[in-house]
C-alpha cells in the first residue's frame, strides 16, 4: 500500500505522459463531458452559452465571414461555434477526439439542415489538402499539449491556412499560474462520479512547476477490477512566450485580447487571446 501511495504521489516531468485518450475514448467519460459542453450555463468544457453567441458575433465580424469564408474548428466538441459559423453560410469542418461529441453535433447539423463536416479524430493527427481562411482552437485546448505538440500543431495550422489565413485561440495566463497551489486530495467517487459509473476511489495530485509554468492535475482512479491514472498537463503563457511560439511556426502577425470575443486585452487577466495571420 505504501508503494501505491507513493506511486499516486510522484511527481512526473512536464509532459511525460499523455493520455488524452483515456479521457475522450473512456464511454463514460465522454458523455459526462458532453453534458458539460450541453450545459450553457456554465463554464465547463466549453463557455457560457452567451458567450459562445458574443464570440461568433465578433469572429463573424472580425474576419468578415460569409458564404465563401472556410473555418477549421479544431476541438469542435458538439458543434456549439461551428453550427452558429455555418448558419453564418461559413463552410465549417470540425474536429473532435470525442465520438459522442462528433455524434451529436452530426446529428445536430443534419436537423438543422447544415451541411458541417465533422471528423471523429485526435485533431494532432489531423491531414487535409484543405485550406482554411481561419482556424479555431477554443476553451484554452492549446494549454494541454507539450511544447513539441504545440509546434506540430501551430505548423499544421500554418500549412493548412489560406495565404491570408489566421489562427484563433486562447490561452490561461501567468496570472492565473500564480493562483494555482500544489495540493493533493482523495475521496470516493472523486468529483461526483466522473470518472465511473461503478463505485470507484480518486485520488488528486496537483504540481506546479515554477521554472516552465506548468501545472499537473494527476489523477488516479481505483476502481474494483482496474486502476487507472490520467494526467491532465496546463500550460500557462504570457503574451511574449506565446507570440514566440507562433513566429517559430512561421506566423508574421499577431494581436491580442482578452477572450476570443475581441475583448481589449487586459494584462491582468486569467486568460487570453491570439489572433496569427500568416
Amino acid at each position: 500500500m505504501f508503494k501505491q501511495l507513493e506511486d499516486i504521489n510522484s511527481r512526473p516531468e512536464p509532459f511525460e505522459f499523455y493520455t488524452a485518450a483515456d479521457l475522450w475514448n473512456d464511454d463514460h467519460t465522454s458523455q459526462q463531458m458532453l453534458a458539460y459542453h450541453l450545459n450553457t450555463d456554465i463554464d465547463v468544457s466549453s463557455r457560457r452559452g452567451a458567450l459562445i453567441d458574443q464570440s461568433v458575433e465578433w469572429i463573424e465580424s472580425h474576419f468578415s465571414v460569409g458564404t465563401d469564408t472556410r473555418i477549421a474548428d479544431f476541438g469542435c466538441g458538439p458543434g456549439l461555434y461551428a453550427s452558429r459559423l455555418a448558419k453564418l453560410g461559413a463552410s465549417v469542418t470540425g474536429i473532435d477526439f470525442s465520438a459522442q461529441s462528433i455524434e451529436h453535433a452530426r446529428d445536430e447539423a443534419e436537423q438543422s439542415g447544415l451541411s458541417i463536416e465533422y471528423i471523429n479524430q485526435n485533431y494532432l493527427d489531423f491531414e487535409t489538402e484543405d485550406r482554411f481562411d481561419i482556424i479555431l482552437m477554443i476553451m484554452c485546448d492549446f494549454c494541454a499539449l507539450s511544447p513539441s505538440q504545440r509546434m506540430a500543431l501551430l505548423t499544421k495550422f500554418h500549412s493548412i491556412l489560406s495565404p491570408d489565413g489566421s489562427v484563433l485561440l486562447d490561452v490561461y495566463s501567468l496570472n492565473a499560474f500564480k493562483q494555482r497551489e500544489e495540493a493533493a486530495s482523495y475521496g470516493e467517487n472523486l468529483l461526483n462520479s466522473f470518472w465511473s459509473a461503478e463505485k470507484y476511489y480518486g485520488f488528486l495530485s496537483s504540481f506546479k512547476y515554477e521554472e516552465v509554468k506548468v501545472v499537473l492535475d494527476k489523477y488516479t482512479i481505483v476502481e474494483a477490477e482496474r486502476t487507472r491514472t490520467v494526467y491532465n498537463w496546463l500550460q500557462y503563457f504570457s503574451s511574449e512566450s506565446l507570440q514566440s511560439e507562433f513566429e517559430k511556426a512561421g506566423f508574421a502577425q499577431h494581436a491580442f485580447y482578452s477572450d476570443v470575443a475581441g475583448t481589449p486585452f487586459d494584462e491582468s487577466g486569467s486568460e487570453f487571446a491570439i489572433v496569427g495571420k500568416k
